[in-house]
């Protein structure tokens, strides 16, 4: 059952107030603005855009914002991008110290125009951001490199205390959403950061024609590969060009597949409607208590 017309959203999807501006929604801005610095929550159209925002955090996106893939779940502009700012790092670490944040995401396009795919900018900006925020916890939301192994190694010898890769969907459907982009690749590049004592987390999407079969095997592959952390959240079509709705999970089923995950071995599972990768993030660095 399809459903192409985003305007028919379930009660439970529907936001009230979602940008409405108040003192510290409105600092976040215009720090990110002054710096000219790009983030996923506009890019990408995320739903709790106002939720992290009025609360001073942000999920930062590097290497510009225009991705050489073109997956037909994202908002994220497609097309050739621009060459990497060196004074990128220098900016996401000054506006980490403005907005005074103990805890920050990091995240970037795909860059497969770039030899080293972005690895050694992804190094030098976690290097940057240390630097100038002591005492800073960081998740890293990372591409998948190809699954190279040397270029991933980079990412985490530069010490971000969690790294996560999107699965995004069930191992069916991923030749059909995703540009490029492998389910096994994903499933070595999340097993690789787990080897490496590092916290491996990953999301998926649900909603997209997916079976519950289907949703408890990707758990059960994620877990495998060393997984301890997962997200999953709710499907929106960015707009009609995009993948359409098959269908709307409703929050009790989302809140059956968080027990599920607990239950299975997870370490934290966010699972709601509205969640997306950075979804309480600073909880990740830690074991639940």
């Amino acid at each position: 059952m399809e459903d192409n017309k985003r305007s028919r959203l379930p009660h439970w999807m529907k936001l009230k107030s979602r940008l409405k501006p108040d003192e510290s929604f409105s600092e976040v801005r215009k720090t990110l603005e002054d710096l000219h610095l790009h983030t996923i929550c506009t890019a990408g159209n995320c739903p709790n855009i106002g939720e992290c925002w009025r609360a001073g955090t942000a999920t930062f996106m590097i290497l510009g914002d225009i991705c050489t893939r073109s997956c037909k779940f994202c908002g994220v502009t497609t097309g050739k991008p621009l060459p990497p700012d060196p004074e990128e790092p220098a900016r996401v670490a000054e506006s980490i110290r403005r907005m005074k944040l103990k805890h920050a995401v990091i995240t970037s396009v795909d860059r497969d125009d770039l030899p080293d795919r972005g690895a050694g900018f992804w190094a030098e900006t976690i290097r940057v951001i240390k630097e100038v925020n002591p005492g800073l916890t960081m998740e890293t939301l990372i591409p998948d490199f190809d699954g190279r192994p040397e270029l991933i190694d980079q990412v985490i010898a530069a010490g971000p205390e969690v790294i996560s890769h999107n699965l995004e969907t069930v191992r069916r459907l991923t030749p059909e959403i995703r540009t490029k982009a492998k389910y096994e690749t994903s499933l070595s590049v999340i097993s690789r950061i787990a080897k490496s004592g590092l916290v491996a987390k990953s999301g998926i999407m649900l909603g997209l024609g997916e079976t519950e079969e289907e949703i408890l095997k990707t758990m059960e592959d994620l877990l495998d590969a060393g997984c301890t952390v997962m997200t999953i959240g709710q499907y929106l079509q960015p707009s009609t060009a995009h993948i359409g709705v098959k269908e709307w999970i409703t929050p009790e089923k989302f809140l059956e597949y968080e027990e599920t995950g607990l239950n299975m071995g997870f370490m934290h599972v966010e699972s709601q409607p509205l969640v997306r990768s950075s979804y309480h993030a600073e909880k990740h660095v830690k074991p639940r208590e």
